[in-house]
């Protein structure tokens, strides 16, 4: 099976794709920004709860891809949505080496510190963030420093934690998982003994009541073992494919492949796995723009007259 990083090597060989087609896909990274909405009823949420999430996944700063003038972009365009709250779901470091500078993380991190709504922003890391950390990755512990530039900007960040918070008097948990791949196999860095951070029963531990819980997870194959318990799911890391053509997606960092590749999914709660806005391996995109989830939990739709 041809693994992510040879299809992208293939794409950027430009050996199947017309001129017109690859010009596309390596501008819509920089040109295009779209906002996909989802109107959704989970099973285990209030009908009486309407709540709007906005999540931004996959940032992957960088120039000229994903420049600051970009994230602040990003940053106003999800502002205008008048979200209840907004969740990063990981992963804001550069994921390939096709750049002209890394954007150091105060900088990002300081852009995304202009993100605001009543119920305030939540964060969790990306294996990237993990990845791109010499020290954490050679020591098999500590603080990344996407994690300190993101907490330094008034974010917090889960790493198996959960938050109980309110609307309307209503409440709900918000639970945050530790990455799944923080750890990359030991190939320049001394052996670590585990590959992720997450602890999923450990985290839904802390939930204390039985108020509906929404799980940030970066990685999605985590539904997999969810329990009912929880109510919604918002995942990225998938970068819907990236190449997405006829509602399929050709390679899936995913091992459960198109079943969690991108959209709205139900395994043991309702998924959704967003786009994401940066690039990985390569900086091209073809039929999955980039993108700013919007979630509404049990919006009132008007009837058709």
């Amino acid at each position: 099976m041809i693994s992510r990083r040879q299809f992208f090597q293939s794409v950027g060989g430009l050996g199947a794709l017309t001129t017109s087609t690859t010009a596309y896909g390596f501008g819509e990274p920089v040109l295009r920004l779209d906002v996909t909405s989802y109107d959704i009823r989970p099973p285990r949420w209030p009908a009486d709860l309407e709540l709007r999430i906005a999540a931004i996944a996959d940032l992957h700063a960088c120039d000229p891809w994903m420049s600051l003038d970009h994230v602040e972009a990003i940053v106003r365009r999800t502002n205008a949505l008048r979200p209840d709250i907004i969740v990063l779901l990981g992963d804001y470091v550069a994921g390939h080496h096709h750049i002209t500078r890394r954007i150091p993380a105060e900088e990002w991190a300081g852009v995304l510190a202009g993100l605001k709504a009543p119920l305030g922003v939540h964060a969790i890391l990306g294996n990237h963030d993990y990845w791109d950390d010499r020290t954490v990755q050679r020591e098999g512990q500590g603080t990344t420093i996407a994690r300190r530039a993101i907490e330094a900007a008034g974010i917090p960040v889960y790493e198996n934690e959960v938050a109980r918070l309110a609307k309307g008097g209503r409440a709900f948990w918000l639970a945050g998982l530790g990455d799944q791949l923080a750890y990359l196999p030991a190939q320049r860095f001394r052996p670590v003994r585990r590959i992720g951070v997450d602890d999923l029963g450990a985290t839904l531990a802390k939930v204390t009541d039985d108020a509906p819980v929404v799980l940030l997870a970066h990685e999605p194959d985590v539904a997999v073992r969810v329990p009912s318990r929880i109510a919604l799911q918002l995942s990225g890391h998938t970068h819907g494919g990236q190449v997405r053509l006829f509602g399929r997606s050709p390679v899936v960092p995913s091992r459960y492949g198109n079943r969690l590749a991108y959209g709205h999914a139900h395994v043991n709660c309702d998924v959704i796995v967003s786009g994401g806005l940066g690039c990985s391996i390569v900086p091209f995109r073809l039929g999955v723009p980039p993108e700013i989830v919007l979630v509404r939990l049990a919006q009132q739709i008007p009837a058709l007259s």
